[in-house]
């Protein structure tokens, strides 16, 4: 990560706040830690104090997190959001990726992988928790989902090639695929990097799985 972030812990419940914030205060990338208790404070904080990340529940005293996230990434675009939460439910958590948060991680989850998530959303990634992954692809599989930036730039077919590339086929075979040339793949390819802000098909494909898009 090129630079510390400052991070924004949103929870009505005081305790959690501390202990997430304990745990945050002595990591080299974290520049400062905020605290919210209410969607209403989340929005503003974000916003004026010009947060990396935001650590969000969805069950909150003034409203919805899911909404809250939404509304933060709409007036802060360049704050990512992860939902931490104890809502472990396959349609809360497609709504949060549809509002365009950045992962989602269980409260009962190790700590230490939960500080390891937010860096990871802090620096761009996406995170799905080790027990949201497989419920939440059957869900996308299931119904049409909005995913987040960077995901939400590529077209259907371009979503296709990133699935194929995951799977480790090579461009050969993607073209056979899409009975186009091998050429025309390849310059597809190069756009979808561009588009995911990525240098080669491994790193590609660890943001496709890292998203629930490639198995």
């Amino acid at each position: 990560m090129p630079e510390r972030v400052r991070v924004l812990i949103v929870d009505d419940h005081p305790v959690v706040r501390r202990g997430l914030r304990t745990m945050l205060e002595d990591e080299p990338w974290v520049e400062r830690v905020v605290e919210a208790a209410t969607c209403a404070e989340a929005v503003g904080l974000a916003v004026t104090e010009q947060v990396g990340v935001v650590a969000m529940d969805v069950a909150l005293p003034d409203g919805d997190g899911v909404e809250a996230t939404a509304r933060i990434v709409r007036s802060r675009p360049e704050a990512y959001v992860l939902m931490l939460t104890m809502a472990d439910d396959e349609e809360v958590v497609s709504r949060s990726l549809r509002a365009g948060a950045r992962g989602y991680v269980l409260k009962d989850t190790d700590p230490d992988t939960v500080v390891d998530a937010l860096r990871t959303v802090a620096g761009g990634g996406l995170v799905l928790g080790p027990r949201i992954g497989p419920a939440v692809l059957t869900t996308l599989q299931r119904q049409p989902v909005e995913l987040p930036a960077p995901f939400d730039q590529l077209t259907p077919r371009e979503r296709d090639i990133l699935r194929y590339l995951a799977a480790g086929e090579p461009n050969a075979r993607i073209a056979r695929r899409f009975g186009l040339s091998e050429k025309t793949i390849r310059n597809q390819v190069s756009a979808l990097f561009a588009k995911l802000g990525v240098a080669d098909r491994v790193q590609a494909a660890l943001l496709a799985r890292d998203a629930g898009i490639a198995g």
